[in-house]
């Protein structure tokens, strides 16, 4: 099925036939049959057949145990998401001879969402060095949290640095906040950031032509530029519906050099009738390939990202962007924001 199908079929409220596929792979899950997925407790995550299980609103207020569990406050994103960062900032990494800054490209974060049944779903992705991995690996597995990706998001670096992507759902969240803490304390990852601590002075760019460039208004965060888009379609995963953003967004990430220069890091989110196109559009525009691969396992539609890298003008580097992200089905994220 080629893209245009795929958004008319979306456009028109219709069902792809590989949907209407997966639904009937997941019949048994949802009548309570194993998937092979980490579960962080026994309690069945499917809902009798009855249909998508969908997320609940939260508050900061219901995740009170899972904070201290995770040793660090988080916020609640889009009304359903609890997101909680580790930034790596104890490391020191250098890409093809740039120093990354740790909001660049070293941010470890995890998300809960809550859902009808008062299950918990649990997605995140953990930044480890080389040494690192094998012992978050067992402590994750230990506790019940899998992983559903081991990639790179940098070529050329030193220290060597890997990202494992974190997937858990059950009926005890705390369980599963639990997991994640004994593997963030198998990596020298530093407590959250004292309060009134200064962080790092406003991005250095021509913040205004990348929006231009890319359509949307970014965010200033810790001193870089990211511009997001979330995917448009409704995605699922081992028969939830995932919150709009959750583990399918394109993030373009735009570290400040000096005169205008900028490093580009980031990722797109596609799926597979999508790659091709989004490829040759970056590479015709000069931007560099880091890897291709999955983040999850069982998601739908199936989703593929593309890591990339590129050094330049910042605005150019933008607008050489525009056309991958224009061939995907994707939104700014500006108009979910609180």
């Amino acid at each position: 099925m080629t893209v245009d199908r795929e958004r008319n079929a979306l456009t028109r409220g219709t069902t792809p036939r590989r949907q209407l596929m997966a639904a009937a792979a997941l019949a048994p899950v949802l009548a309570g049959a194993g998937t092979g997925i980490a579960r962080a407790d026994s309690g069945s995550a499917g809902s009798g057949g009855q249909g998508l299980l969908q997320p609940l609103p939260t508050a900061e207020s219901d995740w009170t145990d899972v904070a201290s569990e995770l040793g660090r406050s988080g916020g609640v994103r889009r009304r359903m998401l609890y997101h909680t960062d580790f930034t790596r900032r104890d490391l020191d990494v250098v890409s093809y001879g740039i120093k990354i800054q740790p909001s660049f490209a070293l941010g470890s974060h995890v998300a809960f969402v809550r859902y009808s049944d008062d299950s918990s779903l649990l997605m995140g992705d953990l930044v480890v060095t080389e040494d690192e991995l094998q012992r978050v690996s067992d402590a994750l597995a230990a506790h019940g949290v899998g992983q559903t990706a081991i990639h790179k998001h940098l070529l050329s670096q030193t220290p060597d640095i890997w990202w494992t992507h974190v997937h858990a759902h059950g009926h005890d969240p705390v369980r599963m906040a639990r997991g994640i803490r004994a593997a963030i304390d198998c990596t020298t990852t530093p407590g959250p950031r004292p309060e009134g601590e200064p962080e790092e002075s406003p991005v250095d760019l021509d913040t205004k032509g990348i929006d231009e460039a890319l359509g949307t208004p970014g965010v200033d965060h810790e001193g870089i530029y990211k511009s997001i888009f979330l995917r448009s379609e409704t995605m699922t995963h081992d028969g939830r519906v995932l919150p709009q953003g959750l583990a399918a967004t394109t993030a373009l990430n735009f570290q400040p050099l000096g005169g205008g220069k900028a490093a580009m890091n980031g990722d797109i989110a596609m799926i597979g009738s999508e790659v091709q196109d989004v490829l040759v559009a970056l590479r015709k525009n000069g931007i560099n390939l880091v890897t291709l691969h999955n983040h999850g396992l069982m998601d739908e539609p199936r989703l593929f990202f593309f890591h990339l890298w590129a050094v330049g003008d910042a605005v150019k580097i933008a607008k050489a962007l525009r056309p991958a992200v224009a061939a995907t089905l994707v939104e700014p994220v500006g108009s979910h924001r609180k």
